[in-house]
């Protein structure tokens, strides 16, 4: 295990329950309070001699090259390549989860990794380049659970004159998701819902304020950003909530392109039926009164 500690902190919080001392990590708004030798809720955060660490630093368990539009990221430069890298680990628990057997690691246990560090990932990202790779993107499962990683080799990719992608869920606090920012040229953000109890539902308290502030952050700060929302039923298919998510969009700006995908019946919600194609479109009608860039995926 290459554990490696955060600095996106000064200091991390310590206080001492029943006689054990543990430190809330700092990465997201779980803010876990981790006893020596535990995880976090993410199943990918641990303390090692009194320092939150990560334990999923480099742990690959998915490296594959994908189309950029595969993201999905349709206004960033469309008809590229990326290297893709996953861990494991996930700070949600969605019952629809389409990448359990990597993310719900206490549902789903650890999965088979391979180390990859830094230097390694975006030196194959840089013998990639000629076929038309432009980086690599942090996906598949959270990536902003593993922010060392995230800030290790987007400064890596950045010195390559290559460029960093992350897709995530955007549940994070203020302090790391700015950091990563800094180093990340696109991201894919999952606005999973547009009310506060449907974060909830997802093991995710605060989730919804937690994300719009934060895609508010990453467009001001220069990043490339889109927004993906899976229209899950009794969660996402609600049209005053859309109506609502699509004019906070627009507020931002008209040109956050915004993707639509079909739920289909996943991990914890097998018994679920997947969307109606024609909510779906009558979704994207709406979208588009409002934005100029509207996409349906799996449909």
């Amino acid at each position: 295990m290459r554990a490696q500690g955060t600095g996106l902190v000064a200091e991390a919080e310590t206080r001492v329950f029943d006689g054990g001392a543990r430190v809330t990590c700092p990465v997201c708004p779980h803010a876990c309070s981790i006893r020596e030798g535990s995880v976090g809720l993410c199943g990918a955060r641990g303390i090692q001699d009194g320092q939150v660490v990560s334990l999923n630093f480099g742990e690959a368990s998915a490296l594959s090259v994908d189309p950029i539009e595969k993201k999905p990221l349709a206004r960033f430069h469309p008809g590229a390549s990326i290297l893709s890298y996953g861990s494991f680990g996930c700070n949600m628990t969605c019952a629809f989860c389409q990448n359990a057997d990597i993310s719900q690691v206490r549902a789903c246990g650890r999965p088979q990794t391979t180390f990859v560090a830094p230097d390694e990932l975006v030196g194959k990202a840089r013998e990639l380049e000629q076929a038309g790779n432009i980086g690599v993107a942090l996906t598949y499962n959270e990536p902003l659970i593993a922010p060392e990683y995230l800030l290790a080799v987007g400064r890596l990719l950045h010195e390559a004159e290559m460029r960093l992608v992350v897709v995530t869920n955007g549940y994070a606090t203020p302090e790391a998701f700015d950091e990563c920012c800094a180093v990340t040229d696109a991201m894919n953000i999952d606005l999973k819902c547009f009310t506060a109890e449907g974060y909830e539902r997802l093991g995710a308290p605060g989730g919804l304020a937690c994300v719009i502030r934060n895609i508010e952050a990453a467009h001001q700060a220069g990043v490339h950003v889109e927004v993906t929302t899976l229209v899950v039923p009794g969660l996402s298919d609600g049209k005053e909530d859309f109506i609502r998510e699509c004019d906070w969009l627009a507020s931002i700006s008209p040109e956050i392109p915004l993707h639509l995908t079909r739920f289909f019946p996943r991990f914890n919600a097998q018994d679920e039926k997947p969307t109606n194609v024609d909510l779906l479109h009558q979704f994207k009608g709406i979208a588009e009164h409002r934005l100029k860039h509207v996409y349906l995926g799996n449909v």
